[in-house]
C-alpha cells in the first residue's frame, strides 16, 4: 500500500462533494449515500469535518465502471 505522501501531492486536485457529484454525473445526496453505506467505494478525505474527493479517484471510479 502506498503512503499518504505519495497519494496526495501538491498537484492533487481536491473537489467538494457537490463538485465530485457533478463530475461523475450523480446528485450530491447519492454520493453522500454511497459514502455512508459503502455501496460504491470511492475514496475520500475528511478534514475538519469536511469531505473532499481527489479528482484522480473519481476518474479511477469511472474507469472501473467501463463496459467493453
Amino acid at each position: 500500500m502506498q503512503s499518504l505522501d505519495t497519494l496526495i501531492t501538491k498537484e492533487t486536485k481536491l473537489l467538494t462533494p457537490a463538485e465530485a457529484a457533478e463530475r461523475i454525473g450523480v446528485k450530491e445526496p447519492t454520493l453522500r449515500n454511497w459514502r455512508c453505506t459503502k455501496i460504491q467505494n470511492i475514496p475520500y478525505l475528511k478534514v475538519g469535518g469536511k469531505v473532499f474527493y481527489a479528482e484522480q479517484d473519481l476518474i479511477d471510479f469511472l474507469n472501473r465502471k467501463r463496459v467493453a
